[in-house]
């Protein structure tokens, strides 16, 4: 379910990448909206951080690829501010035309520091 390849370190430092929004094996009832896809991508996140010996609190700077970010920027956003202590790391974000599984809406990359 989570992407193939896993995490990168270099040094003090973790690159995740291709985090998709939606996995139907995850939840098969349906893509959902971007908050529910956001919620589902930074859980795997959270996860893939913590097997690698990083955690959340250690993200220092997050990229989505969004679909329509027009329409569901303020969600993203919101959703961010809920799932990331303070300080927060850095959010950009940039608008997508399409991702391989239809119905996805967003894809997330980080780069984390570990001890």
């Amino acid at each position: 379910m989570e992407r193939v390849g896993g995490p990168i370190r270099s040094g003090p430092l973790l690159f995740l990448g291709g985090i998709g929004g939606w996995y139907p094996e995850r939840r098969p009832e349906g893509p959902g909206d971007a908050r529910r896809q956001l919620t589902d991508a930074l859980e795997i996140m959270s996860g893939s951080l913590a097997r690698a010996g990083s955690s959340m609190a250690s993200v220092l700077q997050v990229q989505i690829s969004l679909i329509d970010p027009e329409k569901n920027q303020q969600t993203v956003e919101e959703v961010f501010r809920q799932n990331f202590p303070e300080p927060r790391p850095t959010l950009s974000w940039f608008g997508a035309a399409d991702f391989r599984r239809q119905g996805q809406l967003l894809q997330v990359d980080c780069i984390a520091s570990v001890e």
